[in-house]
């Protein structure tokens, strides 16, 4: 799939760091490093604008290797970029651990999929069907 990307920042575009990666990481760019004090949130730049056909989506999720090593996630996750959206990604990082986090011109700060998606169109009815699990919320399946 070919997606129209133009790229403001000062580095290279996003790529898949495996053949089989399903998120392609994206980078910090930034004039100059920042600190994250513990439980600060900050929207970081990337520099890029995109053009994603109908029925895509652009999902930014965390990097694992951030959020285990030093607590570092993101925020509203995973974000959505719709594609009707023109404007520069943003990622919202937060510092979840109790240590300072510097966040650097270049670092790996996100991953970001591509994802398609159906437009859900409601069909309002006074009752739907029976399941066995029923009206069980959160914990109330038995496996």
């Amino acid at each position: 799939m070919k997606i129209r990307i133009i790229n403001k920042s000062k580095h290279a575009l996003p790529k898949y760091q495996t053949a089989h990666s399903a998120g392609m990481d994206l980078y910090a760019n930034i004039d100059q490093g920042f600190t994250l004090s513990a439980l600060e949130r900050k929207l970081v730049p990337t520099g890029l604008f995109i053009e994603l056909p109908e029925g895509y989506e652009a999902q930014i999720r965390p990097r694992s290797g951030l959020a285990i090593k030093n607590g570092i996630t993101v925020l509203n996750s995973p974000g959505t970029i719709d594609a009707d959206y023109r404007g520069e990604i943003g990622v919202i990082l937060v510092n979840l651990s109790k240590d300072d986090f510097t966040v650097n011109d270049g670092d790996r700060i996100a991953q970001m999929i591509i994802a398609k998606h159906e437009s859900a169109v409601w069909e309002e009815v006074t009752e739907i069907n029976e399941t066995e699990r029923g009206e069980g919320g959160f914990g109330s399946t038995k496996i």
